[in-house]
């Protein structure tokens, strides 16, 4: 399969197609995005969204987050996800190896993510791309609406 990345540098139709697609594989309780959200999304000065295509259609996506603080600049891969069609052709693969060089072109030490212990395959391609499971806590708030 014949993948490209390319960064999505406005929102449109079809992005909010692909989020439409894209979103309920990754997540069930994410919520539907339209226009005016994947605009915020993609507008946003701290993100980055990557979009993987095959064949002219988008396979797979990925935002990374950039946010300079006073350690230094902080860097989180987010929210990857693959069309289960294209799923075992290297997308998440190609679309990580893109945000980890932009990041480091960035000037970060570091880039994180988290992954759920259950995403079998998703750890062990983390593992490959030299990620290491990192010793933290990690602490979440539910915040209401």
């Amino acid at each position: 399969m014949d993948v490209q990345v390319e960064i999505a540098r406005e929102a449109g139709a079809e992005l909010v197609a692909a989020f439409g697609r894209l979103l309920p594989q990754l997540s069930r309780s994410a919520k539907p995005l339209d226009l005016t959200a994947v605009d915020r999304i993609v507008r946003c000065d701290t993100n980055t969204v990557l979009v993987a295509r095959a064949h002219g259609e988008i396979v797979g996506t990925l935002t990374l987050v950039q946010i300079p603080v006073p350690s230094g600049l902080r860097a989180r891969i987010e929210d990857v996800v693959v069309d289960g069609a294209a799923r075992g052709h290297g997308v998440a693969g190609l679309l990580m190896r893109v945000a980890v060089r932009l990041v480091r072109e960035a000037g970060a030490r570091a880039v994180d993510l988290t992954s759920g212990a259950d995403r079998a395959s998703a750890n062990r391609l983390c593992e490959r791309l030299g990620f290491a499971v990192r010793d933290s806590s990690v602490y979440r708030m539910l915040l209401d609406g």
